[in-house]
């Protein structure tokens, strides 16, 4: 019984919930700037092939050490179709757009995710979308196109804009995989759950590594191993589990929202690291991002 009680134990903390979305976001906006340096060291669909399976690595051995085991059979089919949506789908289509596509820019695309979600959760799990939940999610769609700029079509090759595509195709499908964990597998352990999409995942990736780019050079250095290794463990196994804590906490228009942070984080991070400019447009959109996650948060209470 107590486990039941968890999230909604959780839910009642809020400092708690946003805590970990903030470190979680932190973490993925980080992960962008090493996305982009690992294609200088190996292909895009090998580098998501070590990342992947590092991750699912990591889980499958808590899983073993937790004694959780193969999740029951009824479970396996949805697990199955959240890796082939969230993880194969999203991350080989993002690796191979980021050889056309800046990685600040790859980023504001995907987290377009939140829109599709919501759009999604109000047929297929009946949350609300309130006025100020609207206004909120519209107010975060146009801090993306104001980070992005509002001429995105205008002036760029075919190449940069089908990766564009490609990206946001991407976001709805990570969309789809959030409603497929809500409607059938929420009530696994979290751990274990992220384990094994993860592990069904990779496998669809490590298929596409061998199509796309087998018999390809890896250059294997500190820096490239600390890339694997970071966005295995941390980026992958720790944020995709919290990710799933949180979805299993709170609404699907406060958990997804937050991850606008992600492209925040990785702009600011790409300034840092990579000296790229933090120029007004982003500084605007990044303010209409957060205005647009604190109009969310506003709840009418109903009259007496």
């Amino acid at each position: 019984m107590d486990k039941l009680n968890q999230p909604k134990k959780l839910a009642q903390s809020k400092f708690i919930v946003w805590s970990l979305m903030i470190t979680i976001t932190l973490i993925w906006g980080y992960t962008w700037v090493l996305m982009k340096a690992s294609l200088d060291y190996m292909g895009p669909f090998t580098f998501s092939s070590f990342r992947f399976g590092t991750g699912a690595l990591t889980l499958l051995l808590i899983v073993w050490i937790t004694r959780l085991g193969f999740p029951p059979k009824r479970y396996v089919k949805p697990l199955m179709a959240i890796g082939f949506l969230q993880t194969t789908v999203v991350f080989t289509l993002v690796m191979f757009a980021l050889m056309f596509v800046e990685a600040g820019k790859s980023s504001v695309l995907l987290y377009s995710m939140p829109v599709w979600s919501s759009l999604f959760a109000v047929k297929w799990l009946g949350e609300p979308l309130t006025r100020w939940r609207t206004a909120g999610l519209v107010s975060g769609l146009l801090g993306l196109l104001t980070i992005l700029g509002w001429d995105i079509w205008l002036g760029q090759s075919l190449a940069v804009i089908a990766g564009e595509l490609l990206i946001i195709l991407s976001a709805v499908s990570w969309a789809g995989a959030n409603i497929l964990y809500r409607l059938k597998v929420s009530d696994l352990p979290k751990i274990q759950s992220s384990a094994f999409q993860m592990l069904f995942g990779v496998i669809g990736i490590f298929l596409a590594t061998l199509v796309m780019e087998g018999g390809q050079s890896i250059d294997f250095t500190a820096e490239s191993i600390y890339y694997i290794m970071f966005s295995g463990v941390l980026a992958s196994a720790l944020c995709f589990t919290v990710w799933y804590v949180i979805m299993s906490t709170v609404d699907m228009v406060t958990a997804t929202i937050s991850t606008l942070l992600v492209p925040m984080f990785g702009l600011l991070f790409s300034h840092l690291l990579l000296n790229e400019a933090l120029t007004a447009s982003i500084m605007a959109g990044s303010t209409l991002i957060l205005l647009g996650i604190a109009l969310t948060q506003i709840k009418i209470e109903p009259k007496a």
